[in-house]
């Protein structure tokens, strides 16, 4: 059965998720993360990629990703597997995959839910019940978002750019969504748009997603009728 093409838009963030093969872990020991983040840093400058988000859990990997160019993430995640996969076989005398197939990714309509999707990224270690806060993860972006921490791989995206008039108000107002989990509803919308590699948006986003690439981009049959979203109004079309 051929691959499903995947969604490649200019300047639209995508979510995406790489597993270790057959849920293994990706991560040892703590060097072994901090050259994951030295590969993906290089590979997103050279595929010229915009890092908004990311996490790295034990046997998977989260990154909220702007290409600025045409097939800019998956260059990246070609390279960035090439450069990172290479290091752990010679580093721990293996052979084989360590990925689980290729990476998924969804569409992230930036408007509605770029900073939703960036707190489910960075909320990953507070779900698996590794820490109690997600300041207290080394291995994600939440330090440099909501902390100040300087990360050379993070690129601020514009709508967080938009949160307040300094990087200090933007912080704190990043870190007061924190005050929330994501709820159950969202977490579905987001996990579906993921795994089957669809769309995270409104339904207009999404409609005008169909138009540009003449491929669904939503849950369901193609004309099946659905609520569509203007204006913050509903209607059915």
């Amino acid at each position: 059965m051929p691959r499903k093409p995947r969604f490649n838009l200019i300047g639209v963030p995508q979510h995406v998720i790489q597993r270790g093969n057959n849920r293994e872990p990706c991560f040892y020991a703590e060097g072994d993360y901090r050259r994951y983040l030295e590969d993906l840093q290089q590979s997103a400058v050279k595929h010229d990629c915009r890092i908004h988000a990311y996490v790295l859990m034990t046997n998977h990997v989260h990154l909220l990703v702007t290409p600025m160019k045409s097939n800019g993430v998956s260059q990246m995640m070609q390279a960035l597997g090439r450069r990172y996969v290479y290091y752990i076989n010679k580093t721990y005398h293996r052979t084989g995959t360590l990925w689980e197939g290729r990476y998924k990714s969804s569409l992230v309509d930036s408007d509605q839910y770029l900073l939703t999707c960036m707190r489910y990224i960075e909320l990953n270690p507070i779900r698996a019940a590794m820490v109690n806060h997600p300041g207290e993860y080394k291995w994600s972006s939440y330090a440099a978002n909501a902390q100040g921490k300087t990360d050379p791989i993070i690129e601020a995206h514009p709508i967080y750019q938009g949160l307040g008039a300094t990087t200090q108000e933007c912080q704190a107002v990043y870190r007061e969504l924190f005050r929330h989990h994501v709820d159950n509803d969202t977490l579905h919308e987001i996990r579906d748009a993921l795994n089957h590699e669809l769309v995270l948006g409104r339904s207009y986003f999404k409609d005008r997603i169909e138009e540009i690439t003449n491929r669904q981009a939503r849950m369901g049959q193609p004309g099946r009728p659905r609520i569509e979203e203007e204006a913050g109004t509903y209607y059915v079309v």
